[in-house]
C-alpha cells in the first residue's frame, strides 16, 4: 500500500510585494480541545514541526510566488482531526 497523504489547501493575497520576510504558520488544535500547536512554519524555507505527533509527516507543497500556502500531511489517521488554521504575514500586509 502507497504513503497516502491528505492535502491541506491554503491560498494568500497580499497588496504588499512577496518579501523574504513572509512568513507562514500552520497551527493545530486536536478535535478534543487542548492546547494549539505549531505544525509548520514557512520564512524563506519550510520547517515542518521536529516533535509531537506530525513531526516528519508534513511536506511543504505550497509555492508563495503563485500565493500557495498549503502542506501535505502523509499517513492521515483519524486521531488527526481537528481545526487546522493557516497564517500568513507579508510584512507590512498581514
Amino acid at each position: 500500500v502507497g504513503e497516502q497523504q491528505v492535502l491541506l489547501k491554503c491560498s494568500f493575497s497580499s497588496t504588499s510585494p512577496i518579501s523574504e520576510s513572509l512568513t507562514i504558520d500552520w497551527t493545530y488544535r486536536p478535535l478534543t480541545g487542548g492546547q494549539m500547536e505549531t505544525i509548520f512554519h514557512y520564512q524563506s524555507v519550510p520547517y515542518p514541526t521536529t516533535v509531537g505527533k506530525f513531526k516528519d509527516r508534513i511536506s511543504w507543497v505550497g509555492n508563495v510566488a503563485h500565493s500557495d500556502a498549503s502542506i501535505a500531511i502523509q499517513n492521515p489517521s483519524m486521531s488527526d482531526n481537528g481545526t487546522f488554521i493557516c497564517s500568513v504575514r507579508n510584512p507590512p500586509d498581514v
